[in-house]
C-alpha cells in the first residue's frame, strides 16, 4: 500500500455479510475500506495533501450551493453507501436529494445508507489507476446515480456520467453544470488558486 494504490482482495471463497463488513468496518476505522459490486474488499489508501485540499474544495462549493438551495443533503468521502446494485462505495463528494434522504429509517442514516447518491464526484488522485474508477462510476450507475463527474487531472478532463447516456468528455477547463440534478450548481475546474 504504500504506492498509494488501493489494496484488493478477492472474497470468491469467503461468504462477508452485509452485517459482517459493517462490523469489519468498524473495528478498522483507521483502514478506509469499500466492497465492489462483484464482492472484493478494496482497502483504500490515504490522499497526499494536494488531492486531500482539491477534495475539501469540492465538498465545500458542493455545500454552500447546497445550503443556499436546501434541495438535499451533502456527504463527505468518510460516508460509505449501500449501492441496491451491491457495491459499497464511498465518493470524493455525493449529494442525495432531501426527500430520498428523509425516507431512510433513522438507524438505516446512522449506518452505512442503504441508498445510491443522485450525485457524485470522483476526483483521481496521483496514485489512482483510471480503470477502477471508471468501473466505480459504472457501479453508481447501475445503483441510480443521476449525474457523476470523475475528475482526472492528469488526463485534463472531467467524464461526465448520465443514466443511458454515453459518457462525455470535458477537457480543462471544464465548466460543468448540475443540470436538472443540482440546478444552478455550476463548476470550473480545476479551481482557480
Amino acid at each position: 500500500m504504500m504506492s498509494g494504490l488501493p489494496m484488493v482482495l478477492s472474497l470468491d471463497q469467503v461468504e462477508l455479510t452485509d452485517e459482517q463488513f459493517y462490523r469489519l468496518c468498524l473495528a478498522n476505522p483507521n483502514t478506509p475500506l469499500e466492497r465492489s459490486a462483484s464482492g472484493a474488499l478494496v482497502i483504500m489508501s490515504p490522499v497526499g495533501g494536494e488531492s486531500g485540499e482539491r477534495e475539501a474544495d469540492l465538498i465545500t462549493d458542493l455545500a454552500l450551493w447546497n445550503r443556499q438551495i436546501k434541495l438535499g443533503k451533502v456527504f463527505s468521502s468518510s460516508t460509505l453507501f449501500k449501492l441496491p446494485g451491491g457495491g459499497d462505495r464511498s465518493p470524493d463528494a455525493a449529494w442525495i436529494e432531501k426527500t430520498r434522504w428523509n425516507a431512510l429509517s433513522p438507524e438505516e442514516k446512522a449506518g452505512f445508507p442503504p441508498i445510491c447518491p443522485d450525485f457524485v464526484i470522483e476526483l483521481r488522485s496521483k496514485t489512482d489507476a483510471l480503470p477502477p474508477l471508471r468501473d466505480k462510476m459504472e457501479e453508481y450507475l447501475a445503483s441510480g446515480l443521476r449525474l457523476g463527474w470523475l475528475i482526472n487531472p492528469q488526463g485534463q478532463e472531467v467524464e461526465v456520467y448520465r443514466p443511458g447516456a454515453i459518457v462525455k468528455k470535458v477537457p480543462f477547463p471544464a465548466r460543468l453544470s448540475g443540470e436538472d440534478v443540482l440546478p444552478g450548481f455550476k463548476l470550473t475546474w480545476p479551481l482557480p488558486d
